[in-house]
């Protein structure tokens, strides 16, 4: 098979790239080819045992990437010989051969996103996904939710070849020791993107300064949609925040498997998920939790978190604020996420996963 890791460049792609390559390649019935581009060596292991990786020396920039990929990985996979070829980034090249799809990515960004060219950019999302749909033998999705999201539309012509394989959790995250006790800063971990819901978060912590004289909100995650990031900057001086909210930028591993077992709440604000590999990471760490009830939060999280409505700042004031002054929900809840992580697993991922490709590679 071949793998298509061209679009697997940072946050939850590289995370699943990372993850599922070695458990590929344990699988003897399978023979792993990996493509990426050759900017992308330095985030791989230069060796990865059972794994030939071709790099792509092709022009970067959205378009031309674009148009590459439609040309390079089908001449690849038939050089090769593959008999299935896995794009895990929504679309993928519409010739190779036996194509999978993994829908990760939620295309209702674009009822959120205002701004012209952004929603541009998710209609363009649209129109790929749709069309690799068209080609693919086999579609996975990440979450119920996120196959019946795709089901509705155009899209739904194909539910009958899709499948939900759920993302699994790295063993880095772990609850704290026994006797440890939490700090009492609020964290909240995403890429700066619109759908991330991060200006509410923000108001939501403004309103709690006054019976919280002592938060603070620290955000992992890298500073991807500039103009937004200016925007929370704003918000941030406008509600005179200066030292109660931290922007760490992304963060190691390491570093955030601490943050995830420090904290005193972890809050999960987006408006539009398929997954949340946050969630997860923080579940697996027993951290306190507030989520967002919509899109897939629910499913993913269960019982094993407080719920507030993202549209409404109060709400999710509420919510961080009831975790706040709650010693025995705090570790109510944190047992329960513990508990429920264990459900999700890489390895029960990328079975799953193999499976459906094996399918895809001998069509009925």
């Amino acid at each position: 098979m071949l793998f298509n890791g061209l679009h697997s460049k940072s946050g939850g792609g590289l995370t699943y790239l990372k993850n599922m390559l070695a458990l590929f390649a344990a699988d003897r019935e399978v023979d792993v080819h990996l493509c990426i581009h050759r900017d992308q060596q330095g985030d791989l292991p230069r060796e990865t045992k059972g794994i030939t990786i071709h790099y792509l020396d092709i022009p970067q920039g959205f378009w031309r990437l674009q148009i590459a990929e439609q040309i390079e990985v089908p001449k690849l996979a038939r050089r090769i010989g593959a008999d299935a070829t896995f794009s895990p980034a929504n679309y993928g090249p519409l010739a190779a051969p036996n194509s999978v799809i993994l829908l990760r990515n939620a295309l209702s960004v674009a009822f959120v996103e205002r701004r012209p060219v952004k929603l541009a950019y998710w209609a363009l999302v649209y129109l790929g996904t749709f069309l690799s749909m068209i080609a693919a033998q086999r579609v996975i999705t990440v979450s119920e939710y996120a196959r019946g999201a795709a089901s509705g539309g155009l899209i739904g012509l194909f539910s009958s070849r899709m499948s939900v394989v759920p993302h699994g959790v790295s063993g880095i995250f772990s609850p704290p020791r026994k006797g440890a006790r939490r700090d009492r800063f609020v964290l909240a971990v995403a890429d700066i993107y619109v759908q991330k819901n991060l200006k509410n978060l923000i108001r939501a912590v403004a309103r709690l300064t006054a019976s919280h004289p002592d938060i603070v909100l620290k955000i992992a995650g890298r500073a991807v949609d500039l103009d937004y990031f200016a925007e929370l900057k704003r918000i941030v001086a406008v509600e005179n925040l200066g030292g109660k909210v931290e922007f760490l930028g992304g963060v190691s591993p390491e570093i955030l498997a601490d943050l995830y077992r420090r904290c005193g709440v972890f809050v999960f604000p987006s408006t539009v998920e398929t997954f949340g590999n946050p969630l997860v990471e923080a579940m697996a760490s027993g951290a306190p939790i507030a989520s967002s009830n919509t899109a897939a939060m629910p499913e993913i999280v269960g019982d094993a978190a407080v719920f507030f409505d993202p549209g409404k700042v109060d709400d999710m004031a509420s919510a961080i604020d009831r975790l706040l002054n709650d010693d025995e929900l705090r570790r109510d809840l944190g047992r329960k996420a513990v508990e429920r992580a264990k459900g999700f697993s890489w390895a029960k991922t990328a079975k799953s996963t193999l499976a459906v490709i094996k399918e895809a590679a001998t069509p009925q």
